[in-house]
């Protein structure tokens, strides 16, 4: 399994909204695409305008070639992309140790 890291920071003011919006692109839009096995959305604290979006994939190609390069990423952007003050900062990540 693999692990998406996205850091994403958005324009001032709008968490509320953002927060909606990222919900409802993962479960209408993100949620279909091949592989996908769930997500995880936290809110910064010290920097309110940053959130950290953790989403699991069975292989990295399923994120960079089977979500990147279809329309379900094309919808996504159109629900989530507005909000960004920046493009997002994204790293994959593969498991070494989990506690039980």
């Amino acid at each position: 399994m693999i692990l998406e890291i996205a850091d994403i920071r958005i324009q001032p003011g709008q968490q509320a909204a953002f927060q909606k919006a990222i919900e409802h692109g993962l479960n209408t839009v993100a949620s279909q695409a091949k592989g996908f096995r769930g997500a995880k959305v936290n809110h910064g604290i010290e920097n309110p305008e940053r959130f950290v979006l953790q989403i699991f994939w069975d292989t990295l190609e399923d994120h960079t070639v089977g979500f990147r390069e279809s329309e379900l990423f094309t919808q996504w952007r159109a629900i989530v992309g507005p909000f960004f003050a920046v493009p997002p900062q994204v790293e994959h990540f593969a498991l070494t140790y989990q506690s039980a």
